[in-house]
């Protein structure tokens, strides 16, 4: 059996506000080890994203303890790259500028983190855009180089929190083959939070369900799917059974009910 690369243990969340305290997670445990893409899907509002930042070290949980690693995570990650639904480049930089600035900020090697981040950008379809400034770019092109950026310092672990969320439904095909043939590339530890059972699907080894507030895990369901995957393999009838049984699971919980017209 691999290491476990991230463990999550007994995780509870509380946010406090002027209503009261809100419970955002209660008892999460979860287990991800090395090279294992996971993707975690849950109604608005369950914590899905509130985990992800927790993972990374961005914000400290109330209860349990995050390991990464073997190491305890009591500070923000630097072995590790981000990306969010918004881009949040930097429209003033160019596209390999803002790839390059997780390597500024790093005080990476130049040469080497520049090389790497023209890899990148061709292994995305953006080859011939390096000097384009982003503002000049679509929202799936600018996704891409949030991604490039993510990975240029070579992080062991990705936390990608519904990154494709704001795209057309093409653009976000092509974004989850894009995925899909990064991460094949070297199979780092990966954690995507999405809404999209389709996507979830697509791209992970496991599909991590979680209930409405407060956020807990109750289902956790290897996807046994060959790799690479294709558009196609969605009207398979492989791919149709884990739908359903996501789906099933969705309405145990509440999260889809189908009105009754008779």
């Amino acid at each position: 059996m691999p290491n476990q690369a991230v463990r999550l243990a007994a995780i509870g969340k509380v946010f406090g506000s002027a209503g009261g305290d809100v419970v955002a997670l209660d008892g999460v445990d979860l287990e991800v080890a090395e090279r294992q893409f996971v993707a975690i899907l849950g109604p608005s509002g369950c914590g899905k994203s509130t985990l992800l930042m927790i993972t990374a070290g961005l914000i400290p949980p109330s209860v349990g303890s995050v390991t990464v690693g073997n190491v305890r995570v009591t500070k923000p990650l630097t072995d590790v790259g981000i990306v969010f639904q918004r881009d949040l480049l930097f429209d003033w930089r160019t596209v390999v500028g803002n790839v390059l600035l997780q390597a500024e900020i790093r005080r990476l090697d130049p040469a080497q983190a520049r090389a790497k981040a023209m890899a990148l950008l061709k292994q995305v379809g953006l080859e011939g855009f390096e000097n384009s400034h982003t503002w000049e770019l679509s929202g799936g092109m600018r996704q891409r180089v949030a991604i490039c950026r993510a990975l240029v310092h070579e992080c062991s672990l990705l936390l990608l929190d519904e990154p494709f969320g704001a795209l057309d439904a093409l653009t976000r095909d092509q974004m989850n083959l894009d995925l899909q043939r990064i991460w094949a590339t070297d199979k780092r530890t990966a954690i995507l939070v999405t809404h999209s059972i389709a996507e979830a699907l697509f791209l992970a080894d496991r599909v991590v369900i979680m209930s409405p507030r407060p956020g807990r895990i109750v289902s956790d369901m290897t996807i046994d799917l060959p790799r690479p995957r294709t558009l196609e393999m969605r009207d398979s009838v492989e791919f149709s059974r884990y739908q359903r049984e996501v789906r099933k699971t969705m309405e145990r919980l509440g999260v889809l009910r189908e009105e009754d017209t008779r």
